[in-house]
């Protein structure tokens, strides 16, 4: 551009910003503290935004902290439940409900998308042997991560049902971090325990 160009005297030459002031310190929001603010808490379930406690306040409201305070066991159950998916629905592969005459279990129900095509019964073999089937996966060998996540819960392979649900809420009890002084290696085991009984309930063990 020459600097004759009409165009040379609209441009202009960026001026240094100014920098940034610091960010002003905010006082400890724990009732009678008058020191700074230093470390974030979280508000609670279902509330935006922390709270900014120092460094011993924030200590002693870990230390009390339940997110699931105010609910009943089954909602916590159910909460621990759906955190497996990320919170969003799920659907069971191949569960069509809504068709008639083919309830939830019969062998020959993946083919009533296509109609009647066991008008010849050529998958009668299939209902015949749907409980025969049913009782062999009930024996089917523990897989490895199956394996793994009843090593978590400290179960042998051949854990019952009920054993594996009495056995989690005894470590649910053990490790949060209410009876661990707000510990976050505690959490960390929580955490685990919680991720093995969410993998043996989707594998149909519990």
């Amino acid at each position: 551009m020459k600097p004759t160009s009409k165009y040379f005297d609209s441009i202009r030459i960026a001026r240094g910003t100014e920098p940034k002031a610091a960010p002003r310190d905010e006082p400890c929001q724990w009732k009678g503290c008058s020191s700074i603010g230093t470390h974030r808490a979280p508000r609670g379930r279902g509330q935006e935004g922390y709270y900014r406690f120092c460094i011993d306040h924030v200590r002693q409201f870990n230390a009390s902290y339940n997110y699931f305070e105010g609910m009943s066991n089954s909602e916590v159950e159910q909460f621990q439940k759906s955190s497996a998916t990320g919170h969003r629905p799920t659907w069971r592969m191949g569960g069509n409900g809504d068709i008639p005459g083919h309830q939830a279990g019969d062998p020959t129900r993946r083919y009533a998308r296509f109609g009647n095509v066991d008008s010849h019964q050529l998958f009668e073999q299939d209902a015949a042997t749907g409980s025969a089937q049913a009782t062999a996966e009930k024996k089917r060998p523990i897989k490895p991560l199956e394996r793994r996540a009843l090593d978590t819960l400290h179960l042998p392979e051949t854990a019952a049902k009920d054993e594996i649900k009495t056995r989690f809420k005894e470590l649910v009890k053990r490790h949060h971090p209410d009876a661990n002084g707000g510990d976050r290696g505690s959490e960390d085991k929580l955490r685990e325990i919680i991720q093995a009984y969410n993998y043996l309930k989707q594998a149909g063990l519990v």
